[in-house]
C-alpha cells in the first residue's frame, strides 16, 4: 500500500500509526516540533499520558479510556522512532524484548511448569525471576533496579518492598504506628527551629513510614491518597455550590463558615 494511502486507512492500526511517527520525524518533511524532540523532553509526556490512562480507569471513563491508551501507545512509539533515528533500536525490537520477557517470566504458560498453583505462588515466582535477571545485570544490591524515575511514593513502596524481602522490615504494623508518632514529633521540633532544610527532611521521612503503613496495611497509597483528592474536590465543590446559593464565592467567605459547610457536606455524603 502507498505511504499516502496508509496514512489515510481508517483501518491502518499499528503500521498506520508507525508510518505517521515517521512521518512527523522526517528531518526534510516533517513537524520542526517533532523533529526536534529527544527522550528527556518527550518523558514528561509519557508519564502525563499513563496517570491520564490511570484517571480513565479510576473514572470508569470507558468511553474516555480508548483515547487515553492510544495516546500512551504513541508514546511508546514515539520513543522507538527517535531510537531508530537514532540507530538504536526499532519498534520491533521493543516488542520482541517484551514477548521474550514474557515468555520467559511465565514458564507455567508457555513452558513445562504446572500452571495448577496459587496467584501467591505465582508471584513469589515472577519476583524469583525478576531477581535472577537483576542478578544477570550485575544489580545484586538488594534496591538495585528500582527506577528513580519513579513518583516518589511509588518508589518509596517499592524500596521498602525490597528491603523487606531480605528481612529488613517492622514485623508489627504497630510499631510503624509508633515510628510514625515518633517522626511527627521529629516534624514539630524541625518546623519550631524555623530550619526548612531540616524541615523539609523531616516530612520527608514522615511520608516514607506513611508509605511503609499503606504497605503493612496493604493498601494502595498511591489509589488511596487519589481518593482522598477526589473527595476533598467533591466536598470543596459542596462549599462552592453553599455559598453560591448565597451569592458568595469563596472569597467572600471566611474559614468558619466554609469549615461548617465542610461539616455539612460531609454530613450529608454520610446520609443513606
Amino acid at each position: 500500500m502507498p505511504e499516502d494511502d496508509l496514512i489515510t486507512d481508517p483501518h491502518g492500526g499499528m503500521p498506520r500509526l508507525r508510518e505517521i511517527m515517521r512521518r512527523l520525524r522526517d528531518p526534510e518533511t516533517g513537524c520542526p516540533w517533532d523533529i526536534e524532540q529527544t527522550f528527556a523532553t518527550i518523558a514528561p509526556y509519557t508519564i502525563e499520558e499513563a496517570y491520564e490512562v490511570a484517571d480513565a480507569i479510576e473514572r470508569e471513563a470507558w468511553d474516555e479510556l480508548k483515547g487515553e491508551l492510544g495516546d500512551l501507545l504513541f508514546q511508546s512509539v514515539f520513543h522507538a522512532q527517535m531510537a531508530e533515528d537514532a540507530g538504536m533500536f526499532t519498534f520491533e525490537d521493543v516488542a520482541d524484548t517484551m514477548s521474550d520477557k514474557m515468555v520467559a517470566r511465565h514458564p507455567h504458560v508457555f513452558g513445562d511448569e504446572s500452571n495448577a498453583k496459587s496467584a501467591e505462588q505465582q508471584t513469589i515466582d515472577w519476583e524469583k525471576t525478576k531477581a535472577a535477571e537483576r542478578a544477570a545485570k550485575a544489580q545484586t544490591g538488594a534496591l538495585d533496579g528500582v527506577a528513580v524515575g519513579l513518583p516518589a511514593l511509588l518508589r518509596a513502596v517499592k524500596l521498602q518492598k525490597r528491603a523487606a524481602r531480605v528481612g529488613f522490615d517492622w514485623p508489627e504494623t504497630e510499631q510503624v504506628l509508633d515510628k510514625i508518632a515518633e517522626e511527627c514529633a521529629e516534624l514539630r521540633e524541625a518546623a519550631a527551629s524555623g530550619d526548612k532544610a531540616h524541615t523539609e527532611e523531616e516530612l520527608g521521612d514522615l511520608l516514607f513510614v506513611m508509605a511503609n503503613l499503606a504497605r503493612h496495611l496493604d493498601i494502595d497509597p498511591e489509589a488511596a491518597l487519589r481518593s482522598a483528592n477526589a473527595k476533598f474536590t467533591r466536598r470543596f465543590k459542596g462549599i462552592e455550590r453553599a455559598l453560591a446559593a448565597k451569592g458568595k464565592r469563596p472569597e467572600d467567605s471566611d474559614l468558619a463558615e466554609m469549615d461548617a459547610l465542610w461539616d455539612a457536606e460531609k454530613l450529608r455524603e454520610r446520609k443513606p
